[in-house]
């Protein structure tokens, strides 16, 4: 048997792979594409399916489309959907930047699918009626990064929160120095810092929220300029409302379909939200880096769980991996915005010209936020241990405390104080002794870090 067969499109005959499942427009595009080796990502294909499904539905309750070709299309869609025929998603990301070949692609597999199962559908006339690259390929960018989100990354923020919460709660009532500029400061807690964390990803839930509200209005209808030619006035809504159905999200025709066609502005603004998440959690990663440093030589303020070796040559070093994972996570993410970005600005006229580019950095930002975000759960914020002795230690010797006394003695006398305390590395309430007339009494109580940490002025009834 041959390794090959002869497929015939518009342009004439080609060689197709004898077992693949699809036709000449995608070996066409194999061909002329052999750029990267990087395909179109499985959630984007996932969508492709479930829009062809959705508009052989739609078709067909319409009366566009016989009941049986739509029952074998949406049979073989939603297979699509579900990743079984991946391997016959073969193209090339940087390819034409309508994406046509990736959405030729779908209507081939699906149309080979359907006749391998008795129904003979046609790949443009059935599969892709009612239907242009144009409006498909936008509402599948759409369509699979509002999925995602809401299907992974939204619950992996809220697990992270969750963990973050118990944590603040457990260590309410724990001391710590606070840093500004690097440089010790007035004290903070543990409760305090980790609720500042989980205040961050509480904000950025409400944000991607709020996004989403764009990405959900879908601009299939359009067809190829906006003007929905060669498509049912309806069959854009029948689509949106079969989606929801099966998706179990909310998902409305555009208001305005030219808007959806030839800008990615909604998924630009997706992606501004999420490089403001992965901004934050860089924020996180760097303070964990920072706490869990030492374990002699650094800030020793935590432990975070130990999960690997840390070196090659230095037997019993262990490193910080799950921060710095994430710390290359959120370098991606913000990398992949600027693609976003420079994608974003490339409709010309009624196209935008860099779709594929746009679902593959807008789906990998998704997927590997909120893998990242269960990682930083689970591996190092639930498991992390306060080393308690170098925290007090080095509370005992901030010679900031000073400030609580300033209402009562004064700025000068407190910037003397704490200069004499760090020159001699004493504890500051052993120097103040020494340079105020207060007690040790009034000391301990005026200097009391979790005093401090409650705000206010502590030093009005110490008197002197």
């Amino acid at each position: 048997m041959s390794d090959f067969r002869i497929e015939r499109d518009s342009m004439g005959e080609l060689k197709v792979p004898a077992d693949a499942l699809y036709g000449a427009q995608t070996q066409r595009a194999v061909q002329n594409f052999p750029i990267s080796g990087l395909t179109m990502p499985r959630e984007f294909i996932r969508a492709l399916g479930l829009i062809k499904s959705a508009a052989a539905q739609a078709n067909a309750d319409l009366g566009h489309l016989k009941k049986a070709q739509a029952k074998a299309i949406r049979k073989a869609a939603e297979r699509v959907a579900n990743g079984e025929f991946d391997a016959h998603f073969p193209i090339d990301v940087f390819q034409t930047g309508s994406g046509t070949s990736s959405n030729m692609n779908a209507n081939e597999v699906i149309a080979h699918i359907a006749a391998a199962a008795g129904t003979k559908v046609h790949p443009n006339d059935d599969v892709n009626n009612g239907q242009s690259s144009n409006d498909v390929i936008p509402t599948a960018i759409q369509l699979s990064a509002g999925l995602t989100v809401s299907e992974q990354l939204l619950p992996a923020l809220a697990h992270l929160k969750a963990t973050l919460d118990k944590r603040a709660r457990e260590l309410k009532k724990v001391a710590k120095t606070g840093r500004t500029h690097l440089m010790d400061a007035m004290p903070v807690t543990f409760g305090q810092e980790i609720g500042c964390w989980s205040a961050q990803i509480a904000s950025n839930i409400e944000r991607l929220n709020d996004a989403l509200k764009r990405v959900r209005k879908l601009p299939q209808g359009g067809t190829a300029v906006g003007t929905g030619i060669n498509a049912d006035p309806r069959l854009g809504a029948a689509i949106c409302a079969e989606l929801s159905r099966m998706t179990g999200v909310r998902f409305e025709s555009a208001a305005n379909l030219f808007e959806g066609i030839s800008t990615q502005d909604a998924a630009v603004e997706l992606s501004g939200q999420l490089k403001t998440l992965a901004v934050g959690l860089m924020k996180m990663a760097n303070d964990l880096r920072w706490m869990n440093s030492g374990p002699l030589a650094g800030i020793g303020e935590i432990e975070l769980p130990a999960l690997q070796p840390g070196s090659s040559i230095m037997p019993g070093k262990v490193n910080p991996v799950i921060p710095e994972a994430l710390a290359m996570v959120c370098a991606q993410v913000i990398g992949n915005d600027a693609t976003i970005t420079i994608a974003g600005q490339s409709g010309n006229f009624q196209l935008n010209v860099m779709l594929p580019v746009v679902a593959l950095n807008l789906l990998q930002s998704i997927e590997i936020l909120a893998n990242a975000s269960r990682a930083l759960a689970d591996k190092a914020i639930a498991g992390f241990k306060v080393r308690e002795d170098n925290i007090r230690e080095a509370l005992d010797r901030n010679p900031i405390l000073v400030t609580a006394l300033n209402s009562v003695i004064g700025y000068d006398v407190g910037a003397a104080t704490a200069k004499q305390a760090y020159k001699e590395g004493r504890p500051i309430i052993d120097v103040a002794l020494e340079t105020t007339k207060l007690s040790r009494k009034q000391l301990v109580e005026l200097l009391d870090p979790m005093t401090l940490t409650k705000g206010g002025i502590h030093g009005g009834s110490a008197g002197g």
